[in-house]
């Protein structure tokens, strides 16, 4: 036995070890092996479905002697509930924060009953599942929630009906056993229990693409060799089509008034019995779930040590009315005991992250776009409605969840205790990182806190600059940008412009007399520049005013410079440092990994050459950032890759001042547009990111800086809290974050930014761009600045209007 758990716990077992599980009685060492399986994959987090539970009809042709939720006709009440019953109760839904509507019904009425037939027939139905159709597609149209049906069997043009309307279905499996259908069993009288017709719905799903939920009824006359016989015929179906998303097992409660009502109940050691070979069975990827509503009281943590990950569909609003002698615990009571057991509890929908990542192929396209804007990177519900860049700080939740007592003594902490050593973590292991909520994302926000602390004391500093963006015309296509225009970009933001040297020496005077010590300047790849254009724009900014840093140009400006001219990147470097470039922006970075900017910027440099400039830039003696861009179609371990490549290339070159991360801001931006992005990170993932970035980088990237452009100032005060030291430029005019429908950005004065530190307790530090101390010249002349000027974006010239190409516009 012991040998069998080995097997079982480093990978699949086949069918004849799994029915050998039967033979296990060490219930401590099977729950051990089963919770590792679970945590190897689904690590700490517990999910569960705020859900409304909808009983379209009560009425069904079989007969379960267990059951109290179908029941005969009865005088003077409906079949079947209207359409507008159902909505009402998925809007109370909708405002208690849910986001599943589960739709039960009796299997197939009509058939058995007359007055289903005829109530169907003045609904304008000839059956059950095609009202069923109508109903699911209100709910969704007129509430959002998104519906999971419970329709009973199905044939394969029911499941093609019922697909674009639902995001998900299920049907219980309950026993393999046709035993149990034979004349004195539970299933005696009911054809659509019969095992076999059940599997054949189950893999018709399967065929159809539709994500499924499936699982045992334990405790009904069944041995434990036919538990294991019908998982195992549940994980041929699955392995075939993929699509079973979760496997409930569900213990038998007897119920007065059925013919079972003296039964007895399995044991919870049966019940955690169960649990565990399930886990042991369907390995480490499946969504194992036990309802918390059929607990004995004070077990949900044992639920979680058998392996479970999943709680189920949980309502604020409605009973279950299959089991309404058992309430739903208290959505704060299920929190609780998920963290007594050393699990964070979060919201999912009814559609499981995997799924969703492969959306296209598992949801209607409607379906589809409406989920992907309601989850995180996870595939989990959003914490909040905010995101980046919108006109609202965070909500005070958010907030507040950054306070609650750190986890100790979990994995997070182990980790933790690795990363503030300078231990270089693993892609899976920053991945986990992120998924941290309740007390271990107050853990890890604490520990990068003091390791911020411990690195640059209770300074926060910040730079007096000025963003000039001299043209957003670019031949790139990158799908999250708003700020480029082009031939396919003419519905954007703004006109597109190409500024005169003129202008750009104006504003970099006009910055200078206002404090300033940078420009910060980048643009978009218009087809007439040359590496040339960006030398003389570095001249035109020294003319203007010779003490002014230049940092200026993404790495894909200087590859595209350096290729236009015809020379290598150090020869381009040695050339902008005689022109005057101080510095480089670590951007044009968004995600280094070559997976995902196959399809986020598909035209623009791979992970390999953005690495080769930076690279090229510090070993000719320049400075940088480095930057992520993050929120839209990536996942955490795009955010772990990208994390290890910066760290690779300081641990290389040194060349970093600091990391950057820039949250997606969605509202504009045309991937988002076109259903292919979510709505920025959420709160708590800007957060981590902050917080993860210190503790991966450390000890070699010494600054972390919030994007207050992004994040708001409040959000901004409480990433200062969860390990950044740095809030980046005051901006005098900022364009990009603006265009994709950011609400903040046009310039936070200096007497902003000190307010805002000194709120917090921290001492505020005007530096420059390369974290010196300024002149008391520079800081005297950056408070009190007057207004700035209107700025004049030169509208695009056609070539040959004024000369050929960008020079000429100087006359």
């Amino acid at each position: 036995m012991n040998a069998l758990l080995k097997r079982a716990a480093s990978g699949r077992i086949e069918d004849d070890e799994a029915l050998r599980l039967v033979e296990i009685d060490d219930l401590p060492s099977l729950l051990a092996v089963a919770c590792d399986i679970r945590n190897a994959g689904y690590g700490s987090v517990v999910t569960y479905s705020r859900k409304v539970f909808i009983p379209l009809t009560q009425l069904c042709r079989d007969v379960c002697h267990y059951c109290t939720f179908a029941h005969p006709p009865r005088r003077g009440e409906r079949a079947y509930l209207t359409i507008d019953e159902a909505v009402a109760v998925a809007e109370a839904g909708q405002a208690a924060g849910c986001t599943e509507a589960l739709l039960t019904l009796g299997d197939k009425p009509e058939l058995r009953y007359r007055t289903a037939r005829e109530e169907l027939a003045a609904l304008g139905h000839a059956t059950t599942l095609s009202y069923l159709r109508e109903v699911a597609a209100a709910i969704f149209a007129r509430t959002g929630l998104f519906p999971h049906l419970n329709p009973g069997l199905m044939e394969a043009a029911d499941l093609a009906a019922l697909r674009p309307v639902s995001a998900s279905m299920g049907i219980m499996l309950e026993t393999a056993s046709a035993r149990l259908s034979e004349r004195g069993g539970p299933h005696f009288g009911s054809p659509d229990k019969e095992p076999a017709a059940r599997l054949t719905t189950i893999e018709r799903a399967g065929e159809a693409a539709v994500p499924f939920t499936s699982g045992l009824l334990i405790g009904i006359g069944e041995t434990r060799r036919e538990r294991i016989e019908a998982m195992l015929a549940l994980r041929a179906a699955h392995e075939r089509h993929g699509h079973i998303q979760e496997i409930i097992v569900q213990n038998f409660r007897a119920k007065p008034g059925t013919r079972m009502a003296d039964a007895p109940e399995p044991s919870t050691e049966d019940h955690l019995w169960t649990i565990a070979v399930a886990r042991l069975i369907f390995g480490p990827a499946m969504s194992i779930q036990a309802p918390p509503n059929l607990a004995a009281p004070g077990e949900l943590g044992r639920m979680i040590a058998a392996g479970i990950n999943d709680w189920g569909g949980v309502s604020p609003v409605t009973p279950d009315y299959v089991n309404p002698e058992a309430p739903w615990p208290h959505l704060k009571v299920l929190e609780a005991a998920t963290e007594a057991a050393g699990k964070s509890l979060a919201q999912r929908l009814p559609i499981y992250p995997a799924y969703l990542q492969d959306g296209d192929r598992w949801l209607a396209p409607e379906l589809r776009v409406a989920a992907l804007h309601r989850v995180d990177a996870a595939g989990l519900v959003r914490d909040s409605d905010w995101s980046p860049g919108i006109d609202a700080e965070p909500p005070h939740e958010a907030i507040a969840s950054l306070d609650v007592a750190p986890a100790t003594g979990r994995a997070v902490n182990r980790l933790i205790d690795r990363a503030v050593a300078g231990e270089r973590l693993e892609p899976a292991a920053i991945a986990s990182l992120f998924a941290a909520r309740g007390g271990d994302l107050a853990a890890l926000c604490a520990a990068a806190d003091e390791l911020r602390r411990a690195v640059n004391g209770d300074a926060v500093s910040y730079v007096v600059t000025r963003n000039i963006n001299y043209t957003n015309v670019c031949t790139y296509k990158c799908r999250f940008c708003a700020f480029s225009k082009g031939k396919l970009s003419e519905n954007l933001r703004g006109t597109p412009y190409d500024l005169t040297l003129d202008e750009i020496e104006r504003r970099t005077r006009e910055a200078w007399e206002r404090g300033a010590t940078e420009v910060c300047m980048q643009g978009g790849i218009h087809p007439d520049f040359t590496g040339a254009t960006y030398l003389d724009i570095c001249r035109s900014v020294k003319a203007a005013a010779p003490g002014m840093h230049i940092h200026a140009f993404s790495p894909l400006e200087i590859w595209q410079g350096a290729a236009t001219l015809g020379v290598d990147l150090d020869d381009y470097f040695v050339m902008l440092r005689e022109a005057g470039l101080g510095t480089l922006p670590g951007t044009a970075a968004e995600i280094l990994d070559d997976d995902v900017r196959a399809i986020l910027c598909p035209d623009k440099i791979r992970t390999g050459e953005w690495l080769q400039v930076m690279r090229a830039a510090h070993q000719a003696g320049f400075r940088t950032t480095s930057t992520i861009m993050f929120g839209h179609m990536e996942t955490p371990l795009s955010w772990a890759r990208h994390l290890l490549a910066i760290r690779d290339l300081q641990v290389e070159t040194g060349g970093f001042t600091e990391f950057v991360p820039l949250p997606f801001v969605h509202m504009e931006a045309p991937m988002y547009l076109k259903g292919l992005a979510r709505r920025g990170p959420t709160f708590r993932e800007a957060v981590l990111m902050h917080a993860v970035g210190r503790l991966v980088l450390h000890p070699h990237v010494p600054n972390i800086q919030v994007s207050w452009v992004k994040m708001g100032a409040e959000g901004a005060a409480a990433v200062l809290r969860a390990g950044a030291n740095d809030l980046g430029g005051t901006l005098m005019n900022e364009t990009i974050s603006r265009a994709a429908g950011a609400a903040h950005g046009q310039e936070m004065s200096p007497e902003g930014m000190e307010t805002l530190i000194r709120s917090i307790g921290r001492q505020p530090v005007m530096r420059t761009t390369t974290y010196e101390a300024v002149s008391p010249e520079r800081r005297a002349a950056a408070f009190g600045a007057g207004p700035l000027s209107d700025v004049a974006n030169t509208p695009l010239r056609r070539k040959g209007e004024a000369g050929e190409g960008r020079y000429a516009q100087r006359k």
